[in-house]
């Protein structure tokens, strides 16, 4: 059976092993990464879409504010990046990455402060940034002076001399033969590496080879940086067909399957320039229907947009975004458990909900403050082990992430690197009728509401209005002509003129207006009256 499947033999099944779904459309095309048919990831690239982060710019300082200990950068786009002064510092290696130290001598640098910065980039001058988080509603993107450029093993830091390896990379035998092959990489003057997981137990050639192309990739840009006027782009990060490439280059992801020739035709173009066996990998998958509907894993994809995420227990979890955070409430729902040992139960649903909370915070991609409430427990063992639960799945996370014990108050704060707007973001707009509420004032209310605006109109302007129009929703019109009208008729009476109602189908509830009947145009009743 083994030679068979290697000889193609025998059909690779979707469902089994890893393996990333492309569905390419012409106006969208999407990601799913299935761990035997669950998907775990899940990302969509719509036509015109271009994806900042990770992109380098040639930018201009636009303005520099003392206050925030920041400055705006001019790079190309509708808003100006925000670069703070810490992140035009240099960077140490972060808590994920081992610092190694390499045999040649370093000439000390002067410790740059926060303080030299404007200094440094005063008004007017080119910057070199990258961008580390996309702009988020309303807010430009972040970007950080530390350049670097990741390959498939080796990630290049052209502006930092600084040397590491990755922490997850667990073996110290492995990590020892990663700290002799450093001490040997060809590395030009002033510049850093770092090697990545998927570096362990690779041949060294591997490694030179991953660095050509990263230098090639600097040099490039070096050369746009000369022979372009800020602001430019001078790097831009793989589109989802490229990154779908790569990502097969590592040992996590067993095949691809899409439902497009020309794109599996590309995808193997990519990657058999690297790896004749990756090539082998690439699968075009021909359907009638959509590929997600033929492998069955549409209704996973369905659920990404749901606020109320069932868990094998019968429990449940609610997931709310807002600007802010992210608040995420545990319920038991169905799940009555042993009724002898309600803590058990308890235990069970809080530890489902751990697992599922850390997989839909990645498969939709939402990230900043997240403070979950999860169903009080009295055993401080059993509080352990839910946040040794979540731990352990974060770890599965590519994005970073920091999380704290439970508190008295049985909530758990954590927070997840947000480098774009969440899937619910990217796909939906808010709602023009509720402006994101999720709800609109009742019948009453909105009655309540205009009845004072007339009342206010009749009794504040001393007759200065005759015969007012105001038009409203149909809804209203049918309360006004039934529940209200002996309410209205009183008000009519103590105005001089009539008050004609209209109905207006493309109104929603809440909106209606006011207009003088003479000329049909709207009277703001709050703005006459600040005028007096």
């Amino acid at each position: 059976m083994n030679l068979a499947k290697t000889l193609g033999l025998v059909k690779p099944n979707p469902k089994k092993g890893n393996c990333i779904i492309l569905n390419y459309e012409k106006l969208e095309r999407r990601m799913a990464l299935l761990e035997s048919g669950t998907v775990n990831e899940y990302s969509v690239e719509r036509e015109g879409d271009v994806n900042i982060v990770g992109g380098i710019f040639k930018g201009t300082v636009k303005n520099i504010e003392q206050g925030l200990k920041a400055m705006f950068v001019d790079i190309g786009l509708d808003k100006n990046a925000f670069l703070h002064f810490w992140d035009a510092l240099p960077a140490a290696l972060d808590g994920s990455m081992e610092e190694v130290s390499r045999s040649s001598k370093k000439q000390k640098k002067p410790k740059l402060r926060a303080q030299d910065i404007p200094k440094i980039y005063p008004k007017g001058s080119e910057i070199i940034i990258q961008v580390s988080k996309g702009g988020i509603g309303n807010k430009g993107p972040r970007v950080t002076t530390n350049i670097s450029l990741a390959g498939r093993y080796l990630v290049l830091t052209p502006y930092s001399e600084q040397f590491g390896i990755s922490k997850k990379i667990e073996s110290p035998a492995e990590r020892k033969r990663l700290r002799k092959i450093i001490q040997k990489l060809d590395l030009p003057e002033g510049m850093g590496l770092i090697f990545r997981t998927g570096a362990q137990r690779q041949n060294a050639k591997h490694f030179i080879r991953d660095l050509a192309m990263l230098l090639d990739q600097w040099n490039q840009v070096e050369d746009l940086k000369q022979s372009k006027k800020s602001p430019a782009c001078l790097y831009s990060e793989p589109n989802m067909l490229e990154r779908s490439a790569q990502r097969l280059l590592t040992d996590d992801i067993d095949s691809i399957f899409c439902d497009d020739e020309a794109t599996v035709d590309q995808i193997k173009s990519i990657v058999g320039k690297i790896s004749r066996r990756a090539k082998s990998k690439v699968h075009y998958h021909p359907t009638k229907d959509n590929i997600f509907e033929e492998i069955g894993i549409h209704k996973q994809i369905e659920g990404v947009f749901s606020r109320q995420v069932w868990l094998p227990c019968g429990g449940y979890i609610v997931i709310d975004e807002t600007e802010a955070l992210i608040s995420i409430d545990i319920n038991t729902g169905r799940n009555k458990g042993d009724k002898n040992n309600n803590e058990k139960t308890i235990l069970q649903t809080n530890l489902e909900s751990a697992v599922e909370i850390a997989h839909q915070l990645k498969l939709r991609n939402i990230g900043g403050l997240v403070v979950i409430d999860f169903i009080d427990m009295r055993s401080r063992r059993d509080q352990l082990a839910v946040y040794k639960a979540i731990k352990d799945e974060l770890k599965k996370d590519r994005a970073k992430t920091q999380v704290l014990q439970i508190s008295r108050l049985g909530l758990m704060e954590m927070t997840r690197q947000r480098l774009n707007e969440s899937l619910q973001d990217t796909l939906y707009d808010p709602c023009p009728y509720c402006h994101g509420k999720g709800k609109v004032k009742n019948l009453m209310s909105m009655s309540v509401e205009i009845q004072r605006d007339i009342h206010t109109l009749i009794n504040r302007n001393e007759g200065q209005w005759g015969d007012v129009i105001i038009v409203i929703n149909s809804e209203i019109l049918n309360r006004f002509k039934n529940e209200d009208s002996a309410l209205l008729g009183e008000l009519e009476r103590q105005h001089t003129g009539r008050l004609i109602f209209r109905s207006a189908p493309h109104l929603q509830r809440e909106q209606y207006s006011i207009l003088d009947a003479k000329t049909e145009q709207p009277i703001d009743v709050h703005r006459s009256l600040r005028k007096k």
